[in-house]
């Protein structure tokens, strides 16, 4: 009877622990189902322009940044339940780069290092 017990109760955890692991599974598919890549244009110049591009995403909740100075286009990687293309754009916007769709403000811009100064649409 001990034995039976035992064995009984071994079987329980196992089952148990397994449905523990299928659920964490299936949040973990949810997550990487969650997050969202999207390409937009941002205005700048140089490597100065690139890392203070990429961080300002980043800092907005982007899980990864990759901005062209050439083409001008920012990839951006984020999840859409914590923030979204237009919260990113604002915030480059906040720290002097204009987007299609936000224009930074000219205090902030001027204060931009002069090589960071791009040309902007009037």
């Amino acid at each position: 009877m001990k034995t039976f017990s035992l064995l009984l109760t071994v079987m329980i955890a196992a089952a148990i622990s397994q449905s523990t692991f299928a659920q964490k599974n299936d949040q973990n598919t949810v997550k990487t189902i969650a997050s969202k890549t999207e390409s937009f244009k941002v205005f700048g110049n140089c490597e100065l322009c690139q890392t203070r591009i990429e961080n300002a995403v980043k800092e907005e909740g982007a899980s990864s940044a990759s901005w062209d100075k050439d083409t001008k286009m920012l990839t951006v990687t984020y999840d859409p339940s914590k923030t979204s293309r237009d919260k990113l754009s604002k915030k480059l916007a906040s720290v002097g780069h204009d987007t299609e769709k936000y224009r930074a403000p000219d205090d902030v811009y001027d204060k931009l290092p002069a090589c960071c100064h791009y040309e902007r649409a009037k």
